[in-house]
C-alpha cells in the first residue's frame, strides 16, 4: 500500500503539472481530449485522494493495529489481493475519468463500474483490520487507535452513502449538490482528519520520547472533529433553504476547538524541544503537517467569516485551502509514517537518507510557492470581482502570474515525489532481493551438503 500510494503520486503529480500549464499556455496539449483540463484534473484529485491518501492511510491503520496491540496481520494474503484490487480499481476509475466518463460530482468522479472495485476492497481491508484489532493482545487502548477505528467504519459509511445516492439511485435537483458536498467535506475533514491525526499523537510522542501532553484534550479533540466537522461545506450562496448554510458556516467556525486542542496538545508534547527535528527527520513531515492542518483549518474559519461579499469561495483562495490541507497536512504527515514504519517493516536502512531530506525541503518549498500565490491571487480575485467595472477577462488574466508561481510550486512538489518513490522502491527491490537469496541458500543447503558428503 505504501509503494502504490508513493507511485500514484508520481502519476498526479503528472497530471497536477498539465492542469497547471494549461491555465498560462491554453494550447498545451489541446489537440488530445483525453488531457483537457476537464479531465485531466478529476484525474488528479482522484490519484491523490484514492491512489495516495486512501491506500496510505489503510496501511497506516493496518501498522498502528498490529503494532500497538501487539499481534500479527489477520489474514495478510486477502488484505494483500484486496489492496491489488483497490490499486486495479483506481486505475479502471482514472482511465474512465480521462476517457470522458466522469460522473461530474467533485471527489467522485470515478465510474461505477471503477467504484465496484474500490468498495468490495475496503470491505475485505476494513473487514480484517477489525479483526486484526479485536484479536489485539495488548488490551489497553491509544488514542491513535481511537482516531484509526472510526477512520474504518466513517468511509464505507459516507462513500456508500454518496455513491447510492448520486450514482445508483440519484435524487433529484439541487440535493444531489448537497450530497456531494457533504461528502466532500466528510472525506477532506473528518475521514482525512481522523486518519492524520491519529498518526501525529503517536508519532510525536514516539519519536521525542515523552508522553502525549493530555490524553483528554486528545479526546476531546476526537469528538468535536467528529461533531462539527461533518456538516461543513455547503456555501453560502448555495440555492438551498437558508439553516443549512447556516448550520454548516456554524460548524465550520466551531471546529476552531478541535483545532486549539491539536495545537496544545502538540505544542507541550514536544516542550519546546526541536533538536528532535533534526534527529528524526520523519519528524519534519509530521510537525509540518501539524501546522499545515492548523493553518487549513483557520483558513477554512476565515473564508467563512470574512467573505462577506460572498465571492471568496469562488477564487482560487478555495483551491489554496484545499492543497494545504490533503497535501500540506495528510500527505506530509504519511510521508513521515512512511519513511518511518518502512524501514521498521521490512528491518532495512532507506538506501538514500539524503534523498528524505531533499525530498522534505523540496515538499515543504513546493507547497509554499501553490499555497502562497493561490491565496493572494484568490484575494485580489475577490476584490476585482467585486468591481463591477472590471470585466472577468480582465480578472482572469490578473491571476496568471499568481498561478505561474504556483506551477513552480508543482514542480518541485513532483522532484519531491520522484526522490519518494525512488527511495521506497529502492528499499523494496533490496528486502525483497534478501528474502530471495535468503530462500535460496535455504533451498539449496541440503543440495550443496549431500554433495559435499559424497566422495
Amino acid at each position: 500500500m505504501f509503494l502504490s500510494a508513493a507511485i500514484w503520486l508520481v502519476i498526479a503529480s503528472a497530471f497536477a503539472l498539465i492542469a497547471s500549464i494549461k491555465f498560462h499556455s491554453p494550447n498545451f496539449l489541446a489537440d488530445c481530449p483525453w488531457l483537457t483540463y476537464g479531465r485531466v484534473w478529476p484525474a488528479y484529485t482522484n490519484s491523490v485522494l484514492y491512489g495516495c491518501c486512501l491506500q496510505a492511510g489503510l496501511g497506516t491503520i493496518l501498522w498502528v493495529f498490529t503494532h500497538l496491540g501487539l499481534t500479527t496481520l489477520a489474514q495478510r494474503g486477502l488484505v494483500t489481493l484486496s489492496a491489488s484490487f483497490w490499486n486495479l480499481g483506481v486505475t479502471i476509475g482514472v482511465l474512465g475519468i480521462l476517457g470522458g466518463d466522469s460522473t461530474g460530482f467533485q471527489n467522485l468522479e470515478m465510474p461505477s463500474y471503477a467504484t465496484l472495485f474500490l468498495f468490495l476492497s475496503y470491505l475485505l481491508i476494513g473487514f480484517w483490520a477489525v479483526i486484526t484489532f479485536h484479536q489485539r493482545r495488548q488490551r489497553a487502548l491509544f488514542v491513535s487507535q481511537w482516531y484509526l477505528f472510526a477512520a474504518l467504519f466513517w468511509f464505507a459509511w459516507i462513500y456508500s452513502t454518496a455513491q447510492l445516492l448520486l450514482v445508483t439511485f440519484p435524487v433529484r435537483g439541487v440535493t444531489q449538490s448537497v450530497i456531494d458536498w457533504w461528502y466532500s467535506d466528510n472525506l477532506q475533514v473528518v475521514w482525512l482528519g481522523l486518519v492524520g491525526l491519529g498518526a501525529i499523537f503517536y508519532f510525536v510522542p514516539k519519536l521525542t520520547g515523552r508522553p502525549l501532553y493530555s490524553h483528554y484534550l486528545a479526546l476531546f479533540t476526537f469528538w468535536m472533529l467528529i461533531l462539527f466537522g461533518s456538516w461543513g461545506g455547503i456555501p453560502n450562496t448555495a440555492p438551498v433553504p437558508a439553516w443549512m448554510p447556516a448550520l454548516s458556516a456554524t460548524s465550520t467556525v466551531l471546529t476552531l476547538l478541535p483545532l486549539v486542542a491539536v495545537a496544545l496538545n502538540v505544542h507541550w508534547t514536544l516542550a519546546g524541544d526541536f533538536s528532535k527535528l533534526s534527529a528524526f527527520p520523519a519528524l519534519r513531515f509530521i510537525v509540518f503537517g501539524a501546522a499545515a492542518f492548523l493553518l487549513a483549518g483557520l483558513m477554512k474559519i476565515g473564508g467563512v467569516l470574512l467573505d462577506t461579499n460572498q465571492l471568496l469561495h469562488f477564487t482560487w483562495f478555495a483551491r489554496a485551502r484545499e492543497q494545504l490541507y490533503i497535501y500540506g497536512f495528510f500527505a506530509m504527515v504519511m510521508f513521515g509514517t512512511i519513511y518511518r514504519v518502512l524501514p521498521q517493516l521490512t528491518g532495512t536502512e532507506l538506501p538514500w537518507p539524503k534523498l528524505m531530506r531533499a525530498h522534505f525541503w523540496l515538499a515543504a518549498a513546493g507547497i509554499v510557492l501553490v499555497f502562497l500565490p493561490l491565496t493572494i491571487g484568490g484575494i485580489v480575485e475577490t476584490f476585482k470581482l467585486a468591481n463591477p467595472a472590471i470585466d472577468f477577462v480582465t480578472i482572469s488574466k490578473s491571476t496568471l502570474p499568481f498561478l505561474r508561481v504556483s506551477t513552480l510550486g508543482d514542480l518541485l512538489i513532483a522532484a519531491g515525489h520522484v526522490l519518494f518513490a525512488a527511495n521506497l522502491i529502492e528499499l523494496a527491490h533490496r528486502f525483497y532481493k534478501a528474502k530471495m537469496a535468503a530462500a535460496y541458500a535455504l533451498a539449496t543447503a541440503d543440495l550443496f551438503k549431500t554433495a559435499e558428503v559424497k566422495p
